[in-house]
């Protein structure tokens, strides 16, 4: 269940960040507020698969999701380029992510 709800609090990360950007230094209600439940959210979601998984290990898959989430919704929205050297660097994110993952699991 904690890997779930870690799954979960990094695609909030994802959301909270891409809405602080969009909230343009508060000035915009709607992201803003987006902003604000979807970081209590993941934070409170990172805390509680951190009960189970080691901090370590939790804070960096909730970070890569996030990232990697964070920079794929800005390639497909034309916020950012899309080029083989991100693609290829997600894809090494990503597989970091998933190592930890498993290499945690193999440490209990």
């Amino acid at each position: 269940m904690a890997w779930i709800v870690l799954i979960a609090s990094g695609v909030l990360e994802a959301v909270w960040a891409t809405a602080l950007g969009k909230s343009e230094g508060f000035t915009k209600l709607w992201p803003s507020i987006i902003f604000g439940v979807a970081l209590v959210a993941s934070m409170g979601g990172l805390a509680y698969a951190m009960r189970d998984i080691s901090t370590g290990t939790a804070y960096a898959v909730w970070v890569g999701i996030g990232a990697a989430l964070t920079v794929i919704w800005a390639m497909v929205t034309g916020d950012t380029d899309v080029s083989w050297a991100k693609l290829a660097l997600l894809v090494g994110l990503v597989g970091c992510v998933v190592g930890l993952k498993f290499v945690d699991a193999g440490s209990h």
